[in-house]
């Protein structure tokens, strides 16, 4: 089964048994969270979110992405290198069922 849900205000295109990055949530690893605000499921699209449709999930991880090293170029200076950028939180989540 495919579904597009709603995670932090983005939109996600999942599958079972597929790993996705999402906005920090303030759970732990292991446990298993659950998302109501599906918006399509195969073909059956809702308007806005279809009902009694859940996708669960399991959290792998909670991190931290890699910082963006950014190569900016002068004439004639020496300095051209420079970490950039901040690093954003991100929660792992491994899509285990979709109930639909």
């Amino acid at each position: 089964m495919n579904a597009v849900i709603k995670v932090g205000g983005k939109q996600y295109y999942v599958t079972e048994g597929s790993e996705i990055f999402v906005e920090k949530l303030d759970v732990v690893a292991g446990d298993v969270v659950s998302f109501d605000q599906v918006l399509m499921l195969d073909t059956k699209v809702g308007s806005p979110y279809l009902t009694n449709v859940t996708v669960e999930g399991e959290v792998i991880k909670n991190g931290k992405q890699k910082k963006i090293r950014v190569y900016k170029y002068k004439s004639k200076d020496r300095s051209n290198r420079r970490t950039h950028g901040h690093r954003q939180p991100y929660t792992k989540i491994k899509i285990t069922k979709i109930n639909g």
